[in-house]
């Protein structure tokens, strides 16, 4: 086993994350963006903008280095390729999208719709980015 290559884990993160924040520019401001500012207002909340608006690209940039630091990881157990990679986005989606989604939509913080939505998104864009930076790793 050799040990992770963690140059190539930052490249292909930062490939994964792309592909995460393009996919959540479009969910957020074209297909959700109302129903997203209707639920902040239903909280007494502004809209997301400004600040939050970066924390969140920062995080996704993060997110697709924590899913091929994982594809890394396991790579040795499961093999490379395409198949590995979408292991390690299916357990990501899993503790970033899926837990917290539907946790937020059983407690009414956002709409079940909505959620759902997003939660189907996310793992559509956690997949592809996940396969996508894993083309980059090399160890």
């Amino acid at each position: 086993m050799g040990s992770i290559n963690t140059a190539r884990v930052v490249i292909g993160g930062i490939v994964a994350g792309l592909i995460v924040n393009v996919s959540e520019i479009l969910l957020n401001l074209v297909i959700l963006g109302a129903d997203m500012n209707a639920a902040m207002a239903r909280l007494n909340l502004p809209p997301v903008q400004g600040a939050a608006i970066g924390v969140f690209v920062v995080m996704g940039f993060a997110l697709g280095i924590a899913t091929i630091w994982l594809y890394a990881a396991i790579r040795p157990r499961y093999s490379p390729g395409p198949r590995t990679a979408l292991c390690a986005g299916a357990a990501v989606w899993f503790f970033a999208y899926a837990y917290p989604g539907v946790g937020s939509a059983v407690m009414g913080v956002f709409p079940g719709r909505m959620m759902a939505i997003g939660v189907i998104w996310g793992l559509c864009e956690i997949l592809l980015g996940a396969v996508a930076g894993a083309y980059f790793y090399k160890e």
